[in-house]
């Protein structure tokens, strides 16, 4: 009975093998030999080499040198030699024990030492404490954090706002909770430092415009959407964002914001707007470039800012469309997982808030400081002016370079140290060389602030001009 059924199994094995497809017996037997040859081939040896004597192995131990675990850095490097304040850096202050007139700190409406401001901030100390030990979602969200998120959103008429503790943090967490691996973010080619980060951690395809070029950016949508047409079901998953400052930090220049808005309408694209210098400062409210130029806020799909500068406290915010703003309070990672805004600082950035909605005229007292001071640094010998009138601000850059980057800034700092000597305190933009995508020329930052009188605009014109002189000629 047995042999029986091992007759009938083996009968439909055949009968199998002589249906099976042609390609399936090819495949089989590729395998078959496949198998055969690795148990019948011969085993691989290594390359039989003499062992190393004790005395050698010493000899290859203390010729060994390890790499460095950091670069060397020169002990004149500017990061190792630091100015130090003493007291507020406000509109007059301390460094290394000597008073000069700041010129230096981004005090755009000299809010950090005013004194209804230090008063909130007190308060809330009192209440509250110092911080808050733990992130937003973990017993770190007080009702001044939300009082302050809500004041935001009202000031610059939009749906809703979030506060992170960090100013960099902000537009650097922003991005990349929204724009992910396969996405394509369109960037200007002077974007800061935080947003290159941000785009550096959102894994997108990143394409880089030039600074405020609008044709050239139109040129990067246009291939893109070139590229789109060859494959349109991976372009209906694919977002595009368009990502600019107000007013850039590296520049001083204003972002040609109706022509970007243009183009978002044009080639279906989002726009993030980064309004860190901005905000405080441009428009008749200081809501930031949206109300310079008279756009509605809602042609913007997110605007972030630190409140590090107008604001003279610390951290940072984004605001537009609730249902945009709350997507971060899942994914905006400087949220999620840093410790809160500390109480005291929010409650000193309401107090700010109320002062700039009190007094709508400092604005425009801010930008006639500006343009005077522009107006008077004009015609220096070497020395170029970059940056708009209106920024708070600005560069100045050799006309001609040296062809060493490390001569011009030596140059530079110089003509900062010397007017640092004459009462006039200056500072140089600073960067990190070799993470910067496109890095800046070496320039000197002059920052204006409301607090400066007219005499010390023009001592500290008159000071730049003869110091630049004095070294450069």
């Amino acid at each position: 009975m047995a042999t029986a059924a091992e007759q009938w199994v083996l009968v439909e094995m055949v009968q199998a093998l002589y249906e099976a497809p042609a390609y399936h017996l090819i495949l089989e037997g590729i395998l078959i030999l496949w198998i055969i040859r690795l148990v019948f081939s011969k085993t691989y040896k290594l390359q039989e080499r003499s062992d190393l004597t004790a005395k050698e192995k010493e000899e290859l131990i203390e010729e060994w040198q390890p790499e460095p675990l950091v670069p060397p850095v020169s002990k004149d490097h500017p990061a190792l030699n630091y100015n130090i304040v003493s007291g507020p850096p406000s509109h007059n202050i301390v460094v290394n024990g000597k008073e000069c007139i700041n010129f230096a700190s981004f005090n755009f409406l000299g809010l950090l030492d005013n004194p209804r401001v230090k008063a909130a901030a007190l308060a809330s100390l009192k209440k509250y404490g110092v911080g808050t030990c733990g992130p937003r979602g973990f017993y770190g969200t007080f009702d001044v954090h939300l009082d302050l998120e809500e004041r935001l959103a009202k000031f610059m008429k939009t749906e809703e706002a979030i506060i992170y503790s960090y100013g960099f943090s902000t537009i650097a967490s922003a991005i990349p909770a929204y724009s992910k691996r396969g996405d394509i973010i369109f960037v200007d080619s002077a974007a800061c430092f935080a947003i290159q980060k941000g785009l550096q951690a959102s894994r997108s395809d990143i394409k880089v415009f030039k600074h405020n070029d609008v044709a050239d950016l139109e040129r990067l949508l246009k291939e893109q959407e070139i590229e789109d047409q060859k494959n349109p079901r991976k372009a209906r998953v694919t977002r595009r964002f368009i990502v600019v400052e107000g007013l850039y930090m590296n520049t001083g220049t204003i972002c040609p914001l109706p022509e970007v808005v243009k183009l978002k309408y044009k080639y279906k694209a989002r726009i993030f707007l980064e309004e860190s210098l901005s905000f405080g400062v441009l428009g008749e409210h200081g809501r930031g470039v949206t109300e310079h130029y008279g756009i509605s806020i809602d042609d913007i799909d997110l605007i972030s800012a630190n409140m590090e500068n107008a604001l003279a406290s610390v951290g940072g915010f984004c605001c537009g469309r609730s249902f945009v703003i709350d997507h971060q309070r899942l994914s905006g990672q400087g949220y999620c997982f840093s410790a809160s805004l500390p109480p005291l600082l929010a409650a000193a950035a309401i107090e700010a808030l109320n002062i700039m909605e009190e007094n709508p005229g400092i604005f425009a007292v801010l930008k006639e400081k500006c343009q005077y001071i522009h107006r008077a640094l004009q015609g220096i010998s070497g020395l170029k002016v970059v940056g708009e009138s209106l920024s708070p601000a600005f560069h100045l850059q050799l006309e001609e370079s040296t062809g060493s980057r490390e001569k011009d800034v030596k140059l530079l700092q110089e003509i900062v140290n010397q007017c640092m000597n004459r009462r006039v305190a200056l500072t140089q933009a600073r960067y990190l060389e070799k993470e910067e995508k496109c890095l800046p020329p070496p320039s000197i930052r002059v920052v204006v602030t409301v607090e400066q009188t007219e005499e010390e605009l023009e001592k500290a014109a008159s000071t730049i001009k003869e110091v630049a002189q004095a070294v450069l000629l």
